[in-house]
């Protein structure tokens, strides 16, 4: 049985993990799983994320709390604290591009060792990166992104771990499951076997090792 409760994640996640969180300025972010980590107090994490959201919603919240020792992203405008965080060198912030973010974590999941893209050369985005030429022009190699634990959300996921997304919730959950090596999912809500159809299912149930029902956490 994948299904868990959110007391859990104290044996789960522990200090100085690295997270994968799904979301894009919190929508599609397993709320109640940021919530929980909060009163847990599990602290030096690093954070692999789209963005960080506000101070009080999403992963934002962790931000404040002070719980990440680094975090990996391509945005932290929105949320002033990540941004006081950087400024005064509280928190190592690492800032990717959003579509090479993706990609690094897809590269994880995938298996391979990594990908070239022209995004960023000339910039600070380089430092510290092997740049490739390829039939006369250069690229920087990016490595893949992995994580202990890839916290993300679903609407609806049956009991064998199967995910269904809705709407625009979907972003970098998928490819998440796909880039550690445990994943934990939020659903909306939990079904039987059989009540999703096949061809709606986007991650299956094999990524998911744990399930954490929405409606009764």
């Amino acid at each position: 049985m994948k299904l868990i409760t959110l007391d859990n994640l104290k044996d789960i996640v522990k200090d100085s993990m690295t997270i994968m969180v799904s979301g894009f300025m919190g929508c599609g972010t397993p709320h109640k799983i940021i919530d929980k980590l909060v009163e847990l107090g599990v602290k030096d994490l690093t954070l692999i994320c789209n963005d960080t959201s506000w101070t009080h919603y999403g992963v934002g919240k962790l931000i404040v709390t002070k719980q990440f020792a680094k975090v990996k992203t391509s945005h932290i405008g929105l949320n002033p604290e990540s941004i006081r965080q950087l400024n005064e060198k509280e928190t190592d912030f690492e800032l990717i591009p959003q579509g090479t973010l993706a990609e690094r974590i897809r590269s994880a999941g995938a298996g391979l060792g990594g990908f070239l893209t022209p995004t960023g050369l000339g910039t600070v985005v380089q430092d510290g990166k092997k740049i490739i030429e390829v039939d006369g022009k250069e690229y920087l190699l990016e490595l893949p992104l992995k994580a202990d634990v890839a916290l993300i959300s679903a609407y609806m996921v049956d009991k064998k771990g199967n995910c269904y997304y809705r709407g625009s919730t979907r972003n970098f959950a998928p490819i998440m499951a796909m880039a550690a090596d445990t994943v934990i999912v939020e659903a909306d809500k939990v079904v039987e076997v059989g009540e999703i159809q096949q061809e709606n299912v986007v991650t299956p149930h094999i990524f998911v090792d744990y399930i954490i029902d929405g409606e009764k956490n």
